[in-house]
């Protein structure tokens, strides 16, 4: 059965256990398709996950191909998925279109984000008839009603915001007011940062939605450094220091993230957190090894 996702943290919640999701990229290829849809998925529904989001792509770029895979997870794996939705490159009357084309195929989970320039660099520009900020999605999406919306936090600040992160963290508050259900956050590797978030956000600014960490089991060193430069992730000395030691090694560097990530969720486990939501880069084999090792596989 296909649920509100916000129904799925409350019912977890009252079953005191962290509510398990995991994250895919819509492929460029066939082969891609094949791979994610008939042996990643199966694998990782072996765990008995709560959902699972799929990306938008660049500017929207990947629009027909996430509906089509989000779908595709729905009805061919009964597995609650949400779509991420963007603001870049859309005017308010595409971005509808969009919506009820997905209500129509079932999908009422969305991920609501602004979303990067396209290109990934340059300033952000908003599209004319189209939203600045994520917190005008959040609302247009509550507006049409029906919905469960999340939105993306920040736990060492958004990298574009210069005031520094608790002006970012007030924004991210401003778009829980407006209608987000729960917050699922940018990728860390050090878990104070987590926690300073975490406490800010319900502690200083009330709020009570869930703060849901986001993990990310490391599979290659140059593909990790790559990513954090994108998005503006730190990595503490300690962890940088072995993967520069593993090298081009990508086995011994997939195995450290596994170790790695464990010990990561087992702490954020221990704080209370309301879930762990898995950046899988769609493959299994590290989220599964991770899963497992903390007993989470239902």
């Amino acid at each position: 059965m296909i649920e509100l996702i916000r129904d799925i943290h409350k019912a977890c919640q009252a079953a005191r256990r962290p509510a398990i999701s995991f994250e895919f990229f819509p492929p460029k290829t066939d082969d891609g398709d094949r791979a994610l849809l008939g042996k990643t998925m199966p694998a990782l529904m072996s765990l008995k996950p709560d959902y699972c989001s799929v990306t938008y792509g660049a500017g929207g770029s990947t629009r027909e191909k996430t509906l089509s895979i989000v779908d595709a997870i729905q009805r061919e794996h009964g597995l609650t998925a949400m779509m991420h939705l963007t603001c870049v490159g859309s005017t308010r009357d595409q971005l509808r279109e969009v919506v009820l084309q997905a209500r129509s195929l079932g999908i009422k989970n969305f991920l609501a984000l602004r979303g990067d320039p396209p290109g990934g660099t340059g300033p952000w520009v908003a599209t004319e008839g189209g939203f600045q900020y994520s917190r005008q999605l959040v609302t247009f999406l509550g507006e049409l009603g029906g919905l469960s919306i999340g939105t993306a936090g920040f736990p060492e600040g958004h990298m574009a915001q210069a005031a520094g992160k608790l002006v970012d963290w007030q924004h991210l508050r401003e778009k829980i007011d407006a209608g987000a259900d729960f917050v699922i956050t940018q990728l860390f590797f050090d878990n104070d940062d987590y926690f300073r978030f975490a406490d800010h956000m319900t502690k200083e600014l009330g709020v009570t939605v869930p703060l849901i960490p986001g993990i990310f089991p490391v599979l290659s060193a140059r593909q990790t450094k790559k990513f954090t430069d994108m998005c503006g992730a730190r990595l503490p000395a300690p962890f940088t220091r072995r993967l520069d030691e593993l090298g081009d090694d990508d086995a011994a560097v997939a195995d450290y993230g596994i170790e790695y990530a464990t010990q990561q969720c087992r702490a954020l486990l221990d704080f209370g957190v309301p879930g762990l939501h898995f950046y899988t880069l769609n493959k299994a084999h590290a989220t599964t090894s991770v899963v497992r090792n903390l007993g989470l596989a239902k």
